[in-house]
């Protein structure tokens, strides 16, 4: 926060998309850091951080907005530089009441949690505070996942494995599937499955509910079962995971065998929602600066 008020420190209007690139100049941010955004949405977040730290700063009197999208220092502002603080954060702004005053009010429409998150990380905008809070629960229900599949049954996890591939658009419907998964059972496939709806082209797969990592031989043997099929595409799904030279052989060969490990087809498992209920949802929303355009 402290070099962006020292970016407007001259008492002129400014705004934001100018300020930021100012900021990423005295950064000295390469292209790949301005490229990379928040997870949860293209914002990039150098922007996003910016933007929020003048947030803060208006909400702290430091900064005032004198038109859309445009802003300056207040006296308060230029008096706060005179002190020449080391830096300029959450905690520093608390002694300021119009601060204090806002963020009780932000607490009274139900951000209360969201505050206690920034508390944890005063770095953290709220836009990373919740990307942080939702990645450690999708993080948590993918172990929580794990954990389920490996107690499960050989049936039941193969079970998964149909319902994952499903519907993910591949077997075409589950009955289908169903009768496809399992079907040979032996040098080293497990199962085979429609590519698409059409069954233009077949997968097959190899599902092993193991503990133990699965190393190169295991791939080698699944890659030869697949020359006895004529086939060059293959799924190898576990709830282990792979040696860094399983994956090596894996990619270097010239057949399509792909590596599911556990913790992919967890993830898998939620983004198709197999296995899991939904239990709330958030929309996140932002100002529409077009809407306003005209006013």
């Amino acid at each position: 926060m402290l070099p962006l008020l020292e970016c407007v420190r001259d008492g002129q209007d400014h705004q934001l998309k100018k300020v930021v690139p100012e900021l990423a100049i005295r950064f000295q941010l390469t292209e790949q850091e301005l490229e990379e955004t928040i997870p949860s949405g293209p914002q990039p977040l150098f922007y996003n951080r910016v933007a929020w730290a003048q947030t803060y700063l208006v909400k702290a009197g430091l900064l005032a907005r004198s038109q859309r999208g445009v802003f300056k220092i207040t006296a308060k502002g230029l008096a706060v530089l005179k002190t020449k603080p080391g830096t300029i954060n959450i905690a520093f702004l608390k002694q300021f009441e119009e601060f204090n005053s806002a963020k009780s009010q932000g607490a009274e429409i139900g951000q209360s949690a969201l505050g206690l998150i920034t508390e944890v990380n005063s770095e953290l905008t709220p836009q990373e505070a919740l990307d942080v809070a939702f990645q450690t629960l999708q993080s948590g229900l993918a172990d929580d996942l794990l954990s389920s599949l490996k107690s499960s049954s050989d049936k039941f996890f193969e079970y998964v494995v149909v319902e994952v591939l499903v519907k993910m658009g591949y077997g075409g419907n589950r009955v289908d599937a169903g009768r496809a998964i399992g079907r040979s059972g032996d040098e080293g496939i497990d199962g085979v499955i429609k590519e698409d709806h059409l069954g233009l082209d077949s997968i097959y797969i190899q599902a092993k509910r193991w503990d133990s990592t699965i190393s190169r031989p295991e791939i080698q043997k699944f890659s030869g079962a697949l020359d006895g099929q004529r086939a060059r595409k293959g799924v190898f799904i576990t709830t282990s995971d792979f040696t860094k030279e399983a994956r090596n052989y894996a990619a270097n060969i010239d057949k399509k065998i792909v590596l599911i490990d556990g913790m992919w087809l967890a993830k898998l498992m939620i983004e198709f929602n197999v296995g899991v209920v939904s239990v709330g949802t958030y929309e996140v929303k932002r100002l529409d600066s077009d809407y306003f355009g005209g006013a």
